[in-house]
């Protein structure tokens, strides 16, 4: 599909387009110009005209009026909302997916696959906003019961990263809305046409039901878009997706005003292989993991750790496969990896690889950029010690290292041994293996996986990671707590006055 048809497929047209959407009647952006390349061959797409930190001020204050009258709608009713906004989603699946390939480079399946992420979720949400539950606790006083509320919690900013678009605002937003808060999207800004093609479906939602200032978008630097949004005391909630350092910024600004912070950030994720392991899974689940979305997940598998006795048949298993990676036009359904998101990913890609060299590492293949429009590069396997710095950092980027192990107590700790604990897994068939490594002496990572890959989250679980990558949760389970304040209420029935803990205060 061209890419002037897949934008004008989405109402994407014109000029110079609009970076704020949400607000009914409200007045267009005032900032610079932000232009949105397309990584596979490095021309311009559109021109958007960004908000300013004056117009990101004035939508919180809209959003922050109109949470007043969506918190008091029912939570049935506002999870139809959502079943609305899902409804929309599917009829643009194509169109949207093609969009996310078009302007973050993943490939077209990976691009479907995430808008079916954020259908996913919304059919998610439409029944949670039927069991927004909380406790009845038994009272050590008489004629007396304890229990728990849970309410809407305000306006929730949602800032999102390049390499999931669209998805990772969804998990936010269809839990946020049944939740009963409104919303101010930052996304990042190497994908604003995404979120602005999002937008124009929730405008559309929203026209519906009159529902306006539920989904509001301000697209423009984080310097002064998003400084204002974490800033302000109205938005009790951030969630924010991105690196470690940004994350570590936006958690110590909210936190100094007393705000909540979800914080999805870093990861360096490891497979573990164990000798009894089915190598054939364990070769596929380790090149979509390493390969899918050139290297680029927050989930990528960046570390295998090879229990000797199959090293050596694994390494060339995958050196086979990665011969076999066709690497072009992520919009080709026969891609299997698309480009690096600009030019400075390519650059970090290349830095990574010389500290590789300086520091030990064997470059096994890739390692070099392709002669051609864009910002392709191979994906690379190295062969490395596990203790040298840089496989201890992350490169975002299609670098895979190989590391040897003795056994499962060994590639525990070396899994555990980085500063980031996002996403893990092991392939074995040993039973006690599996428990040992998903149990509390086995992986420190928020997923652990058996005999499947670190990428690839379901929706109905909760997604987030401990130590450098935030500690946050998203998605399933009970994530919607997140979006909601708890209140204890303590309920007397009797005619009487007793205290707690026995204690008497005068007559």
């Amino acid at each position: 599909m061209d890419p002037r048809q897949i934008l004008d497929s989405l109402g994407l047209s014109g000029d110079v387009l609009d970076g704020l959407g949400g607000r009914a009647g409200g007045q267009s952006a005032a900032g610079d110009i932000l232009e949105s390349f397309n990584p596979a061959t490095g021309q311009a797409l559109a021109q958007i005209r960004c908000a300013t930190a004056e117009q990101t001020t004035e939508v919180i204050g809209a959003a922050h009026r109109a949470f007043d009258g969506w918190r008091r709608r029912p939570g049935p009713a506002r999870g139809e909302v959502i079943r609305d906004l899902g409804n929309a989603l599917r009829a643009k699946k194509s169109e949207l997916g093609a969009l996310v390939s078009l302007e973050m480079g993943k490939i077209l399946a990976e691009g479907e696959g995430e808008v079916q992420e954020m259908i996913d979720i919304c059919d998610f949400a439409v029944g949670l906003s039927r069991q927004l539950y909380g406790l009845t606790i038994a009272s050590e006083r008489p004629g007396h019961h304890l229990i728990e509320r849970w309410h809407p919690l305000g306006v929730v900013g949602i800032v999102s990263a390049f390499n999931f678009p669209v998805a990772v605002w969804a998990w936010n937003a269809a839990l946020a809305a049944v939740c009963g808060d409104t919303m101010i999207w930052k996304p990042s800004s190497e994908t604003p046409l995404c979120a602005l093609a999002v937008q124009k479906i929730c405008d559309d939602v929203m026209e519906r039901h009159d529902a306006w200032g539920l989904f509001n978008l301000v697209i423009g630097p984080g310097r002064s878009v998003g400084e204002t949004l974490i800033r302000d005391g109205r938005v009790p909630l951030i969630s924010a997706t991105g690196s470690t350092p940004m994350g570590q910024h936006v958690g110590e600004v909210v936190g100094a005003r007393l705000g909540r912070t979800i914080l999805e950030l870093g990861g360096n994720n490891a497979i573990t292989v164990l000798d009894d392991a089915d190598l054939g899974m364990a070769t596929r689940s380790i090149l979509f993991g390493a390969v899918g979305t050139a290297g680029q997940r927050c989930t990528s598998t960046r570390r295998v750790l090879m229990q000797r006795g199959i090293a050596g048949e694994l390494t060339e298993r995958l050196l086979a496969a990665y011969r076999q990676v066709r690497i072009g036009n992520p919009l080709d359904p026969a891609t299997l990896m698309g480009p690096l998101v600009n030019q400075r990913a390519v650059e970090d890609m290349l830095a990574a690889l010389d500290k590789v060299r300086e520091q030990g590492g064997e470059i096994l293949c890739g390692g070099k950029t392709l002669d051609q429009p864009g910002f392709f590069v191979e994906p690379t396997i190295v062969r490395a010690a596990h203790d040298l710095p840089i496989v201890h950092e992350e490169t975002f980027a299609p670098i895979l290292y190989l590391i040897e192990v003795d056994d499962i107590d060994d590639a525990i700790a070396v899994n555990n041994e980085v500063p980031q604990g996002l996403s893990s897994a092991i392939f074995t068939t040993n039973f006690l293996a599996a428990e040992t490594f998903t149990s509390a002496v086995g992986s420190d990572c928020g997923l652990a996986n058996v005999n499947t890959g670190t990428s690839g989250a379901e929706i109905g679980g909760a997604f987030g990671g401990e130590k450098e990558t935030g500690g946050g949760r998203e998605s399933g389970s009970d994530a919607w707590k997140a979006y909601m304040r708890r209140q204890t209420c303590t309920l007397n029935y009797s005619p009487e006055l007793p205290l707690a803990q026995g204690i008497h205060f005068g007559d």
